[in-house]
């Protein structure tokens, strides 16, 4: 099924990068942002919700689709394509994982060190002073329509919680963009998984690493920018395609 040069390729590999979207976890039932507009939130634009004056305007209607989107989260399960990039996480001696996803499927698949480059919707902060905020632990339990909610308020300075993640306007987190770079120029092979290869500036990574000469691996149901990139393209759902590879690999 796969080509003997590919296989050799990702046996020899030292050091291997895997670059993930929402295709991932789509395939465990989580909506992408843009299909995460139902019930309540279908009359309003994503992009307006998913931003700092989005959140200043209306506090309570970002706050609860945020609430139901973690709460999809926590009820899906890592599916075959992340357990298969955990198992491959054990299989090399340099590893990374930078994903644009913000749930948290890959670290219950396994996977220890995870870099979110668009944050995470498990690590809300307050908008005001930006100290973290720690969720009750119990599940959240948001009607299928959606409700507004109120956020929470912050215990140092009163100011109200925001989600974690990475908004329209705002830059990534330095810290996590430099990990990222860094791990992408010294890569031996990098996978992109299950992304569109259009959101800037994460779409540059694999450009990047195919530029400082590692070999580029597309898993992707679609056709996409990157596939004039990469060195091999595997057109198809990433839970079927990442387990055969895994298996090839151990023969």
């Amino acid at each position: 099924m796969f080509a003997e040069d590919l296989i050799a390729k990702i046996k020899n590999a030292r050091s291997i990068v895997v670059f993930t979207g929402a295709g991932v976890s789509a395939e465990s039932g989580i909506p992408t942002f843009r299909d995460a507009q139902t019930g309540l939130w279908e009359n309003f634009d994503a992009t307006l919700l998913a931003s700092p004056n989005g959140f200043c305007s209306d506090k309570a209607l970002v706050w609860g689709w945020y609430e139901w989107r973690r709460m999809k989260v926590l009820h899906a399960q890592p599916n075959p394509a992340h357990r298969a990039i955990a198992e491959l996480s054990n299989r090399v001696d340099h590893f990374a994982l930078i994903t644009q996803n913000v749930d948290d499927l890959h670290e219950r698949s396994g996977v220890n060190d995870v870099i979110h480059l668009h944050g995470s919707l498990h690590q809300p902060r307050c908008f005001a002073c930006a100290r973290a905020y720690i969720f009750p632990g119990t599940m959240p339990d948001e009607p299928i329509e959606g409700r507004r909610l109120e956020p929470p308020r912050c215990q140092h300075c009163n100011g109200y919680i925001r989600p974690g993640v990475v908004w329209f306007g705002e830059s990534l987190s330095e810290a996590a963009w430099e990990r990222a770079q860094l791990a992408v120029r010294n890569c031996d092979l990098l996978f992109s998984i299950g992304t569109s290869a259009v959101v800037w500036p994460a779409a540059q990574l694999p450009i990047e690493a195919a530029r400082s000469g590692a070999t580029v691996i597309q898993v992707n149901p679609d056709k996409t920018a990157l596939d004039q990139v990469a060195d091999y393209n595997l057109h198809g759902q990433a839970g079927t395609i990442l387990p055969l590879l895994l298996e090839a690999i151990t023969q």
